[in-house]
């Protein structure tokens, strides 16, 4: 089935965006012939118009810049992607939504660890090594994922609220977090955003996470825990590559009839 033009014009908009934002030279993107002026098709104008002011050199410069761009155009194009922006954005993380394809749905989420589909709704995704060269040495850099028959020995259920939870302490650091969400001034806006992400997933989603608190308790207590006091089935590769060992995770997977969702903290030295 084709995508409706406004949708298509946002999801090439968006390749073309990012792709210039990781250094790729490529010409200006031709306006979008025939799409209309208002709703996709005014965010589709606004960053087309954008795009055009900003100037091609130094090159390092227009980098930046197209970056700063990607990330509104990102946050105007719906509330989900301002709330990932805003919740897990500054943090090493990855966040992805694939498509549900399979009755063990252990391999649609290893079809997003591997980046091998794209979010079914054409929204953000957060993932700091799409472009890293560690990739040329271990495929879905930085996991390492097991294979979809041990998903069971390293997932646990997780009750709703605890998925909100566990999604908002990935906003701390590994290290020295001198700011813990259960003491942060704004610790409700940030549960709020994590129910919007999850809300995307509807009412009768399952969830799971790797964090070995959950293997007795489907609601362990991830915000008086904080990253420091979770421990988890390690999901990520052990290689040590460019210079990053890997050492820590938090992983939250939501789970439809449709679509698989998976979020991800790593702590790195």
């Amino acid at each position: 089935m084709s995508l409706p033009p406004d949708r298509l014009a946002l999801d090439l908009l968006d390749a073309h965006l990012e792709a210039l934002w990781d250094g790729t030279n490529l010409p200006f993107p031709e306006g979008p012939a025939g799409i209309a002026t208002d709703g996709a098709g005014e965010l589709v104008h606004w960053a087309l118009d954008r795009l055009r002011s900003i100037p091609r050199e130094p090159t390092d410069v227009f980098a930046r810049q197209v970056g700063t761009l990607l990330t509104e155009f990102r946050s105007r194009r719906c509330p989900w992607n301002a709330a990932v922006l805003r919740l897990l954005d500054d943090a090493y993380t990855f966040a992805a939504t694939g498509p549900r394809r399979h009755e063990d749905w252990a391999h649609d989420v290893l079809a997003v660890l591997h980046r091998s589909v794209r979010d079914p709704r054409g929204w953000v995704r957060l993932d700091w090594d799409r472009t890293n060269t560690a990739g040329d040495t271990v495929l879905a850099y930085p996991f390492d994922p097991p294979a979809a028959s041990q998903f069971p020995d390293r997932l646990y259920p997780l009750e709703a609220e605890a998925a909100v939870a566990a999604l908002a302490v990935m906003t701390e650091q590994w290290q020295s977090e001198p700011a813990p969400v259960r003491s942060r001034p704004d610790r409700d806006a940030v549960l709020a955003d994590a129910r919007t992400l999850l809300g995307r997933y509807g009412p009768t989603a399952g969830y799971w996470t790797n964090a070995t608190a959950a293997a007795c308790d489907p609601a362990p207590d991830f915000l008086a825990a904080g990253l420091q006091g979770t421990g988890s089935h390690l999901f990520l590769t052990s290689e040590y590559l460019d210079g990053l060992d890997l050492f820590e995770d938090l992983g939250l997977i939501a789970v439809t009839d449709d679509e698989v969702g998976v979020f991800w903290s790593f702590g790195a030295y």
